[in-house]
């Protein structure tokens, strides 16, 4: 059965994966694990520059912050010491903290875990006194880590829960459940891709725009928003070039119309070995181009959405539970320019980036207050220390004092995309190197919506890209 209201958020996790809510958790933030589902699969064309991946396999410090003091976390590298003294100022009790032998920027934490030996035996170690670990999502490099360390799995087998993260996936189980859903079409092959093609003219000559993603795509790579019927043309003809020339015909997709929308929403619920459903939250997202960006605590949505959301997820719930799924579930939905609501965009069957948030929520949010997860974009010339960030935001920064400000939730990701041995100078000439850019992650907590605004206003000013390229 599902935890009392008196059970912590990660508690109840463990309560669901495991049958024990004192289970010890070794957390792993394998963030865009979607990329290593994609291994084989036929898709879209995707790019990204290094520079991003290094700052995406940072964000694994997210899962600091998720797990409790009798766990464990493993990161790329060690926290700066700042970092973690503010973070104990607030009074939060952290995990085990165990980094990677080495790291390279370019390869997830669950990579470098692997070709670390130290750390291996370390995990080896709290596998015998009975740790499951806990990915941000499963796939088959985390299973390889479970094999060498001995470690227990706290979710199902990689390619089921790979199966369950599919586009498609979602669609036909929202057609089976009956949960409306923007008009659509999965295809497996590029023949059926070819035939709903042909059908999605019939949108676009209507004037509304078609949207064609990858079936594992995730923040916005492999989508291609259609808005004629010549540029899906060019689509058709590229993707079967491509399968005359390598002999292949699958193709993963979905296209479908593009909703008027409104409002983005995630919704998060866990799904319990035993089948049982427990709802967690539903925010409001916030996306730029298809991209997430944050959320806004609590949605503002009416009584009776969120009622019709909380009934789509005991339906998935119950879904996920009959296809062997147990674990975290967050579900992107949206409410329609015409007030409707469309409650299945896609699953997400691994950690959302509302999940990282929710210990930080039931510590420091009480009635009254509303935040904001958000992101800042810095530019840097060399790496910096907690400590300056923190002067520079002043009080403007989070204090259980205050109840009010930034509370970092992620520092590395600030630094992530430094080149090696960046000091502010360069090695080689004594020059100033070029700056590169970085992600600060925070929760805005306030008491009003007025002092969030103000709030958010006041860290951008202070942390906008020309303030930042001078350390």
């Amino acid at each position: 059965m599902p935890p009392s209201p008196r059970q912590n958020f990660l508690d109840g996790v463990k309560h669901a994966c495991t049958g024990d809510p004192r289970t010890p958790f070794v957390l792993l933030g394998n963030f865009e694990v979607e990329d290593e589902w994609a291994v084989d699969e036929v898709g879209l064309p995707s790019v990204g520059g290094s520079a991003s991946a290094a700052i995406v396999n940072r964000m694994d410090e997210f899962a600091l912050l998720l797990a409790g003091p009798g766990d464990s976390v493993v990161l790329k590298s060690a926290p700066d010491p700042g970092y973690l003294s503010y973070l104990e100022e607030l009074g939060l009790e952290l995990p085990e903290i165990l980094v990677t032998d080495a790291h390279d920027p370019a390869h997830s934490v669950s990579v470098d875990a692997l070709r670390s030996p130290v750390l291996t035996g370390a995990l080896a170690r709290l596998a015998e006194r009975g740790a499951h670990l806990l990915p941000h999502g499963m796939s088959v490099l985390e299973e390889r880590l479970c094999e060498l360390t001995g470690l227990a799995s706290a979710l199902p087998n990689a390619a089921l829960v790979k199966s369950v993260n599919s586009k498609i996936y979602s669609r036909r189980v929202a057609d089976e459940l009956g949960l409306p859903q923007a008009r659509g079409w999965e295809c497996e092959s590029v023949d059926e891709f070819t035939a709903a093609a042909d059908a999605a003219r019939e949108s676009l000559a209507a004037g509304r725009r078609v949207g064609v993603k990858d079936a594992f795509g995730v923040s916005g790579k492999g989508i291609m928003v259609v808005e004629d019927e010549r540029r899906l043309d060019q689509l058709v003809r590229m993707v079967t070039r491509v399968s005359r020339r390598t002999g292949d015909p699958r193709l993963t997709v979905v296209i479908e119309e593009w909703a008027d929308k409104a409002v983005d929403l995630n919704y998060h619920f866990t799904v319990y070995r035993n089948g049982s459903v427990r709802f967690d939250f539903v925010k409001e997202a916030i996306t730029e181009n298809g991209v997430h960006k944050g959320h806004r605590i609590p949605a503002r949505i009416s009584a009776a959405h969120r009622a019709e959301i909380e009934r789509c997820a005991e339906l998935l719930g119950a879904r996920l539970a009959a296809d062997g799924f147990h674990g975290v579930v967050g579900v992107d939905a949206i409410v329609t320019g015409d007030g409707g609501l469309l409650p299945v965009l896609e699953i997400n069957a691994r950690n959302n980036m509302s999940t990282y948030q929710t210990a930080l929520q039931e510590r420091f949010m009480g009635p009254g207050t509303v935040a904001l997860a958000r992101q800042y974009p810095v530019s840097l010339t060399g790496a910096m220390p907690f400590g300056e960030l923190r002067e520079r935001l002043g009080d403007l920064l989070f204090t259980t004092a205050s109840g009010r400000g930034l509370l970092v939730n992620n520092f590395a990701t600030v630094n992530a995309a430094a080149p090696a041995g960046a000091d502010g100078t360069d090695m080689t000439d004594g020059t100033a190197p070029d700056s590169y850019g970085g992600r600060l992650y925070g929760l805005l907590i306030a008491h009003s919506e007025a002092e969030l605004a103000e709030l958010d206003d006041a860290v951008a000013l202070r942390v906008r890209k020309e303030s930042l390229t001078h350390v």
